[in-house]
């Protein structure tokens, strides 16, 4: 299914009854996914988009369902691609944790200015109305949706969205499909831990927040991943090895066939200081992120990161 006038591309699948993953292939840089949850009264959305003409896109797709209004919007982290598109479904009760309010608070369209040549469109900041800490529950008619905060991970804010009955988790970038993880902003160990916790739920279906749908593997390809990320860490530290040089000399090990291979450096930053001591696991504020991403660019042979947005 694809957008309005931009013809973007774009798939709406369902994968339960009345559930349905909203993807944008091939969930790089700001191509992240949605979900959707039909009800009696409307609709729940997980997730929007980075830009305007993205976030119509979804709309769009949403309305032709005929299965009534987004009545809630449920956003898993702060980050802009998942969050720039909330002002595009007025009326929708916007639901958070809230950490995530204050750092779209904080940040505002910081996004944008990291790519400054993508075409963002008119965009607000649109912040959640409702905010919780640790689970929260919601219903579509009899279908549960509950909330869950597993700790730090990808961010600080992290929430999934659970659909017991379905086994359907919505895991927001936790795991991202056939793409890099990226704990910069978030916690190696604690993705570790929230990576546990989902696995506990036994989830048939996993929608990433990036990437196509997959099964209950992919909790498992990511934290093999964080493995590795935690061993290349330790042996640098050991070597006294910069992130940057560290990452250089691991090479890719065996997940040569992951996308944006250059947030090795950013999640060996994130894992030298897990290794140091200088931060509380939920802290995710000792790391310099823009030095950090300055050396992906550098890893990355100079150039910025594609956004595909």
């Amino acid at each position: 299914m694809s957008g309005p006038a931009t013809k973007l591309r774009t798939e709406l699948t369902e994968v339960a009854d009345g559930v349905y993953a909203h993807l944008q292939p091939d969930g790089g840089w700001c191509l992240s996914n949605a979900g959707v949850v039909a009800g009696p009264e409307g609709l729940l959305l997980v997730d929007t988009a980075a830009t305007a003409a993205r976030a119509a896109a979804l709309r769009e797709a949403v309305q032709g369902l005929g299965r009534g209004p987004v009545r809630v919007l449920v956003n898993t982290h702060h980050h802009g691609d998942h969050t720039h598109g909330n002002g595009a479904f007025e009326g929708a009760t916007v639901v958070a944790h809230a950490r995530t309010r204050a750092e779209m608070a904080r940040n505002g369209l910081a996004l944008t200015g990291v790519w400054p040549d993508v075409a963002w469109g008119e965009l607000t900041v649109r912040l959640p109305d409702l905010t919780f800490t640790d689970e929260l529950s919601l219903y579509q008619g009899d279908r549960e949706i509950r909330l869950l905060h597993p700790g730090p991970a990808h961010t600080n804010d992290d929430v999934v969205a659970w659909l017991p009955e379905d086994r359907v988790l919505f895991a927001g970038d936790i795991a991202m499909a056939g793409s890099s993880p990226f704990v910069l902003m978030g916690s190696v160990s604690g993705s570790l831990a929230a990576l546990s916790r989902l696995r506990a739920l036994r989830p048939r279906t996993v929608v990433c927040g990036h990437g196509p749908v997959r099964g209950p593997e992919v909790l498992d390809e990511t934290e093999e991943y964080l493995r590795w990320i935690q061993r290349v860490a330790a042996e640098g530290r050991a070597q006294r090895l910069t992130p940057l040089v560290a990452a250089r000399e691991a090479g890719k090990g065996a997940f040569s066939h992951l996308t944006e291979f250059e947030r090795i450096v950013g999640n060996l930053h994130r894992a030298y200081a897990e290794l140091d001591e200088r931060e509380a696991i939920a802290s995710g504020r000792t790391v310099d992120v823009a030095e950090a991403f300055g050396e992906m660019v550098t890893y990355n042979g100079g150039s910025l990161p594609t956004c595909h947005a």
